[in-house]
């Protein structure tokens, strides 16, 4: 098992002894879609990939705020904003804009000079522990600048 996922099994289990129902529910539900993942994989899942499926949970949080603040529903999106930053305390430390920089940067001296060939050789180094949109930003500024 990989350490994310005993950490969260761990959180999960001391939620429930708190009788915190609220972080039960939200741990429960991403342990259900970590074990989803190991069925798709059929192995169990290494820590990068509990960390996509942590992004993605959070993710759909951020949208469903979105969603909830332009419909008035503001203690709804506020559950859901407060359940997002919850889960992004486990993911791994995020990487600074100037070391994305830097990798946007080299890949452009590399030889990248579109958007695409930029984000398929910036993305994998970072996987897990970038945004794409951060780096997809970082890389149409540097770009920008080419031109």
């Amino acid at each position: 098992m990989s350490e994310l996922l005993a950490r969260l099994q761990g959180d999960l289990n001391a939620s429930r002894k708190a009788q915190d129902k609220s972080a039960t529910l939200l741990l429960g539900t991403v342990i259900s879609e970590v074990k989803n993942r190991r069925i798709e994989l059929k192995r169990d899942p290494v820590d990068t990939e509990v960390v996509d499926v942590l992004r993605k949970a959070i993710k759909k949080r951020r949208e469903s705020v979105e969603m909830y603040d332009k419909a008035g529903r503001t203690d709804l999106a506020d559950k859901e904003r407060s359940e997002a930053a919850a889960l992004e305390t486990y993911l791994p430390p995020p990487v600074s804009d100037e070391e994305l920089r830097a990798a946007v940067v080299a890949a452009i001296a590399g030889g990248a000079n579109n958007i695409g060939a930029v984000m398929g050789k910036v993305l994998p180094q970072f996987k897990g522990r970038a945004e794409g949109g951060t780096i997809n930003a970082i890389a149409r500024e540097e770009l920008g600048k080419q031109g």
